[in-house]
């Protein structure tokens, strides 16, 4: 049972590894807004994994608190954001 703990870690470390890589490459808001709410999923699943690992139901709170905050954190930037503007090059 411990190698499925450990493959789990692995998992959700690489998933957050290169969710971060996009956070920090993205090219334009919305690829980062959605970068950040994946690297919250993913943490979200990191707190659910070890609460089910620890057997330890007190961090469940958390899940609920940080489902809260990213959404409405998510649909503030969405609703409030100023569109890219692209560099045109002149010829």
């Amino acid at each position: 049972m411990t190698y499925v703990w450990i493959v789990a870690a692995v998992m959700l470390s690489a998933a957050a590894a290169i969710v971060m890589f996009r956070l920090l490459a993205g090219p334009s808001t919305l690829d980062r807004l959605v970068a950040l709410d994946t690297l919250v999923a993913v943490t979200m699943c990191a707190i659910g994994t070890w609460a089910a690992f620890s057997l330890d139901t007190t961090v469940t709170y958390s899940l609920t608190a940080l489902a809260l905050i990213s959404f409405v954190g998510s649909v503030s930037v969405a609703r409030f954001r100023v569109p890219d503007v692209e560099k045109r090059r002149t010829r």
